[in-house]
This record gives C-alpha cells, sequence and structure tokens, in this order.
C-alpha cells in the first residue's frame, strides 16, 4: 500500500481491478476535500458508476444521485445531479491538471460542484484554472486507466467503495 503521510485526508476507492489510493490536498481547496470525506465517510460514493469516461482525457464519477446502483442506474441522467448538501463555491488554484490529478467537475457556473469528479488520464492543462483541483492519485492509476470508457459506458465501471485512509 501507499506511503499514507495523512490517513485524515487520504481516501481508498476500491475498483474491479484494485484500490486507488487518491491524497486529498485540503491547503488547497479544504471545503472540496472536505465535501469528499462527508460523503465517502456517509457511504454516498460507494456503488456510483463512471458515467462519462473519455480516453486520453479523463473519467468522471460521484452523481450519487443518478449513478448508484441502488438508485438505479440511469444513463439518461448519470451526470446530471449532485448531492443533497448545497453546491460549492470554487476553489481554483495555480495546480495544473496533471495525469491522476482529481479535479472537481460542475455545470458552467463555477460555483456549482457538488459531489461528482474526475480523475485525469493525461496531462489536461487546458482545464487549469476552471476546474478545482483538490487531489491527486498516488497509488492504483493503473486501475484507473482500465476503467471501461463511454459517455455513458453500457456496462458501467464501479466505485465499489470509497473510503476516508483513517476510517480503514
Amino acid at each position: 500500500m501507499a506511503d499514507i503521510k495523512d490517513p485524515e485526508n487520504t481516501i481508498i476507492i476500491e475498483l474491479k481491478d484494485g484500490p486507488v489510493v487518491i491524497e486529498l490536498l485540503p491547503d488547497v481547496a479544504p471545503k472540496h476535500s472536505e465535501r469528499m470525506k462527508e460523503l465517502a465517510r456517509a457511504g454516498k460514493y460507494d456503488n456510483v458508476a463512471f458515467h462519462r469516461v473519455i480516453d486520453g482525457f479523463m473519467a468522471q464519477t460521484g452523481d450519487v444521485q443518478h449513478a448508484n446502483m441502488e438508485n438505479d442506474w440511469n444513463p439518461g441522467r448519470a451526470g446530471t445531479g449532485g448531492s443533497d448538501l448545497p453546491d460549492l463555491p470554487a476553489e481554483f488554484s495555480k495546480l495544473p491538471h496533471d495525469r491522476g490529478t482529481l479535479g472537481a467537475a460542475r455545470s458552467a457556473n463555477p460555483n456549482s460542484a457538488n459531489s461528482q469528479f474526475f480523475i485525469n488520464f493525461g496531462d489536461n492543462h487546458f482545464l487549469n484554472g476552471q476546474y478545482t483541483v483538490y487531489g491527486r492519485v498516488i497509488e492504483g492509476m493503473e486501475h484507473v486507466d482500465k476503467i471501461t470508457r463511454g459517455e455513458p459506458p453500457a456496462q458501467p465501471d464501479r466505485m465499489i467503495s470509497v473510503k476516508v485512509a483513517a476510517d480503514a
């Protein structure tokens, strides 16, 4: 397992091919980091599908409203919802959208991020300064690379479980 320096700010996502360890960046994006931990601790991310996966670009997930197996997988609505918590204000920084970084998905409104996020497959610097970066994969990127592609995929991969390392 990765060298986890701060278990309270580390997320472990279990995928079909193995665990993905994400270091959150609360010093850069405190509200986004806190939201991810809150939803993970509530079990909201468990069984949520990767509803938008674009080869060479990114894998998007986190629609706890429409992409959860228990709430019926709804490919027509997946990606349109969030959580029952209020939207977050943008926390833009100078951090680039490099391979393995975690970005907050949102609508055209910069202050509309809620529960959805994406993991960059490559360096997507055209996103810099427009989407909040609030984490980075420190182990398991090879598992992210194997996520089934599609918008949405016919048989989407899911986050089997999402935990805060301090609780694991």
